[in-house]
């Protein structure tokens, strides 16, 4: 049986970058996204819907974000969807959560950066630019 598990989301940042590292040193952030969606109404009228993601970053592209994006910034994440399961209180407790394994800022470059290339936007690739290699750590070395 084959499956595909692939997000592919543009909006703007929340809140600011909380740029965190695991215990062997690993940067980490789990930003918030909104991602608005316009369409029109069984009545015609247009409504605009915004739904809120969080979407966790690892390594150079959580280093980038926390050094070059702000709430509010434009970005395109690409990446993977997670099922987070916990108990609290007593409660079972789920959340579906976003692992960035791509990351594109959309906003316009401030004044003496370099360009890029395709010259939208600087885009961070969780396999080229992160120093570690593999796949991220697991989920009890998170640093929140």
């Amino acid at each position: 049986m084959a499956s595909f598990n692939r997000v592919i989301l543009v909006g703007n940042i929340t809140r600011d970058i909380d740029l965190r590292h695991t215990q062997s040193g690993l940067a980490v952030t789990e930003l918030g996204l909104a991602v608005n969606d316009r369409r029109k109404n069984q009545s015609g009228e247009w409504i605009d819907e915004t739904t809120f993601v969080d979407v966790t970053l690892w390594g150079r592209q959580a280093e980038v974000a926390g050094q070059y994006l702000s709430k509010g910034a434009p970005v395109l994440i690409e990446g993977r969807l997670k099922l987070d399961s916990w108990e609290q209180e007593g409660q079972k407790r789920s959340k579906l959560r976003v692992v960035g394994e791509r990351m594109q800022m959309l906003g316009g470059r401030s004044p003496g950066s370099r360009p890029t290339q395709g010259g939208g936007g600087s885009e961070y690739s969780q396999s080229a630019n992160t120093q570690v290699g593999g796949p991220p750590p697991p989920d009890d070395d998170i640093p929140f």
